[in-house]
This record gives structure tokens, sequence and C-alpha cells, in this order.
């Protein structure tokens, strides 16, 4: 089964090799029929505190490191857009 691969702007980089990264899903609500934009943050492992605060990235499903962060940040955007392009 393929890892998920989401994109999101990092929202905090204070944790150490921790970043919190906002990622906004839109969706057509079933009685209003409006667009809905919804937002949930996930916290990733960042190896080299590379990402900054305001930086969009791409993050990978993993193993668990600690009790809130299954995620971890892909340090190369194209490799990204591939698995997330394989992944549709």
């Amino acid at each position: 089964m393929p890892k998920r691969v989401l994109q999101g702007t990092v929202v905090s980089d204070k944790g150490e090799k921790t970043i919190v990264v906002k990622v906004e899903r839109r969706f057509t609500h079933p009685v209003m029929k409006k667009t809905v934009r919804r937002s949930k943050n996930y916290h990733a492992h960042d190896e080299a505190n590379a990402a900054k605060v305001g930086q969009t990235v791409f993050i990978e499903e993993c193993r668990p490191f600690s009790k809130t962060k299954t995620w971890k940040l892909v340090e190369d955007k194209a490799a990204a857009v591939v698995e997330a392009g394989e992944a549709a």
C-alpha cells in the first residue's frame, strides 16, 4: 500500500527535529453545496531542522516517531510530486 503524501504550510518549527504542518482540504458541503475549507495540523519529523515557518512542504506517512509524530518531511520536492502522482 502506498504511503500518503500531503502538502501543507509549516506553522511551527519550535520543536527539536519537529515541525507542525497545516494541511488544508476543500470539499463541497453536502447540504449547502458550497465549497468548505477544513484544516488540520500534523506533527512531522524534520531530521535536519531544515523547514522554516511559512514554507510549503510535503510530508509523508511513516512509522511513529513519538505519540503524536507519525509523519516525516520529504526532502526532495520533485520526488514528492512523483509519489503523489503515483498514489492518485
